[in-house]
């Protein structure tokens, strides 16, 4: 997953994860590895959907693309098998995402993964090669690469994640540690509203 999400944001070349007639310390975690590379371009879809939203959290654009964002990121993570995913509003922010799977156990270690939903503004479009919330692959160095706003800062982030999840379940039948999942909406303008959502919802 860690090898995907430098792909996803970067180069999109033909061995994604440089896996195939590959060896692996850990066998099985190799199966897990191959799921991603055997949807990769499923996976890559999916990204070039979300990144079509254009979530920009600064003032003067429409915060109703940013809920937009919420509401699809939600669903990636429900598809992807995470469970009690919600999309929580708070104070005057853009929402949040939550989600979480807690099923390794009691003994093992819970992870806090982060990623962000929202985007910069397009800037000058008549600079943009490519229309900026028209994901386009292109030619670049090391292979094709995707351009975008939002392709890889910070969506890769949320589909590095859900990939990731769904590659170990399909494929494990489990995830080795607990997960718990917090996709911001307003990290572009600063994260005002981090720490109190956090200290809001320490219990979580």
């Amino acid at each position: 997953a860690v090898a995907f999400g430098a792909e996803v944001g970067s180069a999109m070349g033909g061995n994604h994860l440089g896996v195939r007639g590959g060896s692996c310390q850990y066998p099985r975690l190799m199966d897990a590895a191959l799921y991603v590379e055997k949807n990769f371009d499923r996976i890559l879809e999916e990204l070039k959907t979300l990144a079509r939203i254009p979530s920009v959290s600064f003032s003067g654009f429409d915060p109703a693309n940013v809920r937009k964002s919420a509401d699809a990121t939600a669903a990636l993570l429900k598809k992807a098998g995470f469970e009690n995913v919600e999309v929580i509003p708070f104070e005057d922010a853009h929402p949040y995402v939550y989600g979480e799977w807690m099923k390794a156990g009691p003994g093992a270690p819970t992870a806090v993964l982060y990623a962000h939903h929202d985007g910069q503004p397009p800037g000058r479009e008549e600079l943009w090669k490519s229309p900026p919330f028209e994901p386009t692959l292109r030619p670049g160095p090391g292979g094709d690469r995707l351009y975008g706003r939002g392709t890889a800062d910070d969506k890769a982030g949320i589909l590095v994640h859900a990939a990731a999840l769904e590659a170990y379940l399909k494929t494990l039948g489990k995830c080795p540690i607990n997960l718990k999942i917090l996709i911001e909406g307003e990290e572009e303008t600063g994260s005002e509203h981090l720490g109190g959502f956090l200290r809001a919802y320490s219990k979580k």
